[in-house]
């Protein structure tokens, strides 16, 4: 959002860094008017059940995501590097990866550019030094850098008109989408949030509620590695 100046810095290193790269104003899920497009529900539209209400700054999230979506099927592209504000990157190898995608990917491909490299591969597209081009058993969470084809982008707006989880979980339920996801990694990306203002959605659980909430999430994450995607 343009009124996050502790982010601003990023954003333009972004700018500098990224391809033919273009800001785009996210939502504020505070703000009724902005999110009135979308209708949420309480974790109950897919299996398995999503044990947490969602707080309005992930909706906004979820909203963002999808005007990044509608902005790739507008353009005509064949695909869009999508990337939040606190993304920090390493250009070379970067490039790397974006060589790889110029190499193996089309319009029909989901490609995750996480920071944390702890996916499992159920197969191998390609391989690049230490870097690998893989179709991971489990998808991962966050969706801080992304590779987004557009009929995949189309696919997405279609069937998200509705939700009751993060995006980065409802991306996880390939069962439900019909989409694979793919990872590069490692990469050489980075979380740079701490640095820059801290996190928009994480908030503080107090203690009382530490180990209930942990409990649930073991048993969500339990039920989406039941769900493998497949070769």
């Amino acid at each position: 959002m343009s009124s996050s100046t502790a982010r601003r810095a990023n954003a333009q290193r972004l700018l500098d860094t990224l391809p033919d790269a273009h800001l785009i104003e996210a939502v504020n899920g505070r703000d009724p008017a902005q999110i009135a497009h979308i209708r949420t529900h309480a974790g109950n539209l897919y299996a398995p059940h999503y044990p947490f209400a969602l707080r309005p700054a992930e909706i906004g999230v979820f909203a963002s995501h999808r005007a990044c979506w509608q902005r790739l099927v507008d353009s005509g592209a064949d695909y869009a590097v999508i990337a939040e504000d606190d993304l920090q990157v390493d250009p070379d190898r970067l490039a790397i990866a974006l060589q790889m995608v110029a190499d193996h990917a089309t319009p029909d491909m989901y490609i995750r550019l996480p920071v944390k490299a702890r996916e499992t591969a159920q197969s191998t597209l390609a391989q690049e030094g230490d870097m690998a081009f893989i179709l991971p058993r489990v998808v991962g969470l966050q969706c801080i850098c992304q590779i987004v084809g557009r009929d995949v982008a189309q696919r997405l707006l279609e069937c998200t008109r509705e939700i009751d989880r993060p995006v980065d979980t409802f991306l996880q339920m390939h069962w439900v989408t019909g989409q694979k996801v793919h990872a590069i990694l490692p990469n050489g990306n980075q979380e740079v949030a701490a640095q820059i203002g801290g996190s928009t959605i994480q908030v503080k659980t107090r203690a009382s509620g530490k180990l209930a909430r942990e409990l649930k999430r073991a048993w969500y994450r339990a039920q989406v590695a039941l769900r493998p995607q497949k070769i």
